[in-house]
Parts: C-alpha cells; structure tokens; sequence
C-alpha cells in the first residue's frame, strides 16, 4: 500500500514551481475510516503535512484537538485587519488552542489559506468580553506591543496556559486592551523601523511559547 508522500508531488506543463499536494492513491486503497473516498480517486492538493494526506477535514480537525497546547491567540479588529488571516495560519502552525477576534466579527481570511479550517476561531464583541471569559478559564492576557514599560518577550517566563493579546495593525494595543493584561511584553529590535507587523510579531511570540515550553519539556 502506497503511503502519502510529498515526493509524489507532481509539476503542471510549462510551470517552474511544482503543484502542490500528491495525486490520486496508487495501490490498495486504505479502508481507515479518516481517509476521504474523494481524495483518494481525485488526489490531495491541500496545504497539509504527510500524515494528514487524504483525511477527511473533520478527522484532521478530531486528531488536532487530541494535540493542542494550551495557549491561545487574541487579536483586536478594529479595521478588519489584514494581519489577522496570517496570524490563524501561524496559530495552526503552532498548534494554538484557539484564536479569538476581538471586535468586529468579520475578517479577512484569505492570509489564512484556508487553515481557519482546521483552527479553532472564537469572537468576542470587546476587550471586556474577552476578558470576562479568560478569567472564566483561568487564563492570564500576556500582551505583546512595544509600549513603554514593556519587558522583553525574550527573557520573560511565559506562562504554559495564556492567551497572547496583540492590538491592531499599526495602533497596536488599545487602551482598553492594556488594562486587562497581565503583563506586556515587547520584541527585541535593531534596525531603524519602530515596529514589526502584527502578523510577524504574533509568530515570534507563539514561537517563543513552543520553545519554552515544548522544547524545554522535551530536553529535560
């Protein structure tokens, strides 16, 4: 039986970059029930890593929940924020347990290429409301923006169960915002600009939690 591979990536006629995903299945067809008949005859184009290759959308979704970490990801919409689909991309990335919009209910999904689909997404009309339901949780709000009197995100023991609160594009952290965080942690810079964008700043940041807290776990 063929197993899933990216080697069975395949090139369309006269493009330099290869199509993405693997074929129709070669062999004896797998009766796991995870599997999507579908998939299987047509082939898998999704952006997704080997072992999902072929499983229907809601068993990718069922083994995800068996696995996330237990931080979560917040981000203010005020303007829908363009930022925000990338952030929901790097949230699946790094396994998050669920991104929540603050404000505004729509937004924009394309940066998300299509990983919303696959991540846990949760609104909530304003800060308070975000607030209210983390102290419900018992989740402390880190927030990440370089405000005076932030500390650095490098040297600061992130807690394992938080959510990572990160403002809009640009504002960066409402005032209201700031009143409900526990601490408020900045990113080392060095070059002439003043900020980086939220999407690359919330990547750091739940990258910086997976290195304190999974890498660390691991090597000890």
């Amino acid at each position: 039986m063929n197993q899933p591979t990216e080697e069975n990536v395949t090139f369309s006629e006269g493009a330099d970059a290869p199509t993405v995903g693997v074929g129709p299945w070669v062999g004896e067809l797998p009766t796991d029930s995870r599997f999507d008949p579908e998939l299987l005859r047509d082939g898998d184009r999704r952006n997704v890593v080997d072992k999902y290759r072929y499983w229907r959308m809601d068993a990718i979704v069922e083994d995800l929940d068996r696995q996330r970490f237990p931080f979560h990801v917040a981000i203010e919409n005020l303007e829908h924020d363009l930022n925000i689909g990338s952030i929901v991309r790097s949230a699946n990335a790094f396994m998050a347990s669920e991104v929540h919009i603050v404000g505004r209910r729509r937004w924009n999904r394309r940066g998300a290429m299509v990983t919303d689909r696959y991540q846990h997404v949760r609104h909530h009309e304003d800060v308070t409301a975000l607030a209210e339901w983390a102290q419900r949780n018992g989740l402390p709000i880190i927030g990440i923006d370089n405000l005076p009197g932030s500390v650095p995100l490098e040297t600061f023991d992130l807690p394992r169960e938080c959510i990572l609160l990160f403002g809009q594009e640009g504002a960066g952290l409402t005032d209201e915002a700031s009143k409900v965080v526990q601490a408020c942690l900045s990113i080392a810079q060095f070059g002439s600009t003043r900020s980086i964008n939220a999407g690359a700043a919330a990547a750091i940041a739940m990258h910086a939690w997976i290195r304190r807290h999974h890498f660390n776990q691991e090597s000890n």
